[in-house]
């Protein structure tokens, strides 16, 4: 069976932090035995900056950046079983729930939300938003994230079924290697710099930095090159997916500060947690509701409400206590949050309604 999917990108990470996401579960989904037809836009220099190439268990098909490209990549939705549109493509987002009218009678539709609170916010504010015709049409919505309010939200905006399908682990591709001095420091953090991130950096990673001026820091991801820092803060650009492990394994700790959407509505752990963790590194988070769900607070992960939080949490840090920190959230994620076990998940639901459908066309 296929899957025809319409998203960001497979092929890239640049400025593009569902691509971990996107490749870990249709990864896993190829495994078990579905046809995987990613569809992708040429933009945002993405294509000048893949960090992987092709992979065998996909077909990746890269539309030009234009009108008519688009609609030849939404033609193909009809060869699919289930067609899936993501949200924050970037580009003819609008035009492209189009895939879902494409679609052929007997295949499934899927709105993939890889951002749910920002898109809850943005049809909140536009009631003639066109997903509001698109969600009563189609037959699931699935989010990488958010918990009871976002299924919630979504269930009263018309979506027939709303499951949230979390962020996880790839031990293939994320996992302990040689430290590599180049990432040496005291704490590093991975985010691309986003206006309704960049206060919440400020507070839990910059200010952290100013009160521990003896301590080394290290920001790798887009946008931070005109951005005024304290003199102990490096700043080193995009860090492309091959070199995770080694900014993961590399510093005493990690931070994940989530953006101000997924911290108010909780229960949305980004990609960066389970990368991270996957890797053996010893985790800081700003807090966000359901942290516990995914990871033990104090055993598994060291949570802050503050960058208070944070200097403490680094200042009490030793060796021995981050790598054992470490080592407990790296058995959690294996155990419990492998894109394998979320795989498991979407299968069975996928399977199981295209069986009941066909068995209601032929009765």
């Amino acid at each position: 069976m296929k899957i025809a999917f319409y998203g960001s990108s497979l092929l890239s990470s640049y400025w593009n932090g569902a691509a971990t996401y996107y490749r870990g579960l249709l990864g896993a989904l190829a495994e078990r035995g579905w046809d995987i037809l990613f569809l992708e836009p040429d933009a945002f220099d993405r294509q000048q900056h893949r960090d992987i190439d092709p992979p065998d268990w996909a077909e990746v098909v890269v539309w030009d950046n234009t009108v008519e490209g688009c609609k030849t990549a939404m033609a193909r939705a009809v060869e699919a079983d289930v067609v899936v549109k993501a949200s924050g493509v970037g580009v003819f987002d609008d035009v492209l729930l189009g895939v879902f009218d494409l679609a052929r009678p007997d295949a499934l539709t899927v709105y993939w939300d890889v951002d749910a609170p920002a898109t809850l916010a943005e049809v909140k504010a536009a009631p003639d938003h066109p997903l509001r015709r698109v969600l009563p049409q189609i037959d699931h919505v699935l989010t990488y994230g958010g918990g009871d309010p976002v299924v919630q939200a979504f269930q009263a905006l018309g979506a027939r079924d709303c499951r949230p399908i979390y962020n996880a682990l790839d031990p293939a591709t994320h996992h302990p290697v040689q430290p590599d001095p180049g990432f040496s420091a005291d704490l590093a953090l991975l985010a691309n710099r986003l206006p309704d991130r960049e206060r919440r950096i400020e507070t839990f990673f910059l200010e952290p930095a100013a009160a521990l001026p003896q301590r080394r820091f290290l920001l790798g991801g887009n946008g931070w090159a005109d951005k005024a820092m304290p003199a102990n803060v490096q700043t080193i650009g995009h860090v492309g997916t091959a070199q995770h492990n080694a900014f993961n394994c590399t510093p005493l700790a990690v931070l994940n500060v989530a953006r101000d959407s997924m911290a108010e509505v909780g229960f949305s752990p980004a990609t960066r947690v389970f990368e991270a963790t996957g890797a053996g590194a010893c985790l800081i988070t700003d807090y966000w509701e359901g942290v516990e769900q995914f990871l033990k607070p104090d055993v598994e992960v060291l949570v802050a409400r503050d960058g208070q939080d944070v200097a403490a949490h680094l200042a009490a840090l030793t060796p021995e206590r981050a790598q054992a920190i470490g080592r407990a959230a790296r058995d959690r994620v294996l155990a419990d949050h492998t894109y394998a076990q979320r795989a498991e998940a979407v299968d069975a639901l996928l399977r199981e309604r295209l069986a009941a459908r066909r068995e209601r066309s032929a009765a």
